[in-house]
């Protein structure tokens, strides 16, 4: 079992991770918008911009304020074994840079 963070000092199983996918296209939207109403979603963005969400084998939806390629970075580094470093940009504010 593995975790990785999500994002101000949140974690997941990594096992258990289906898909990342960015939090911007209108299936991603309605995805999130059907968990939130059936109690399935998990809101790990501390109050930011939600740029990606991950949807797991259990069928909830976490929303992370962590881009895409980030989370991906980081499963690549459960799965390979390699230790996983905590970001502490994670724990900063958002500087408003919502690329």
């Amino acid at each position: 079992m593995s975790f990785i963070s999500v994002g101000y000092g949140n974690i997941v199983n990594a096992d258990r991770i289906i898909s990342v996918s960015s939090a911007v296209s209108a299936p991603s939207k309605r995805t999130i918008q059907e968990a939130k109403d059936t109690g399935r979603c998990i809101d790990v963005t501390q109050g930011r911009r939600t740029k990606s969400i991950i949807i797991m084998d259990s069928d909830h939806v976490i929303l992370s304020a962590l881009h895409v390629a980030t989370i991906a970075m980081r499963i690549e580094a459960a799965e390979n074994g390699r230790p996983s470093r905590f970001d502490e940009e994670d724990d900063q504010p958002d500087d408003g840079d919502d690329d």
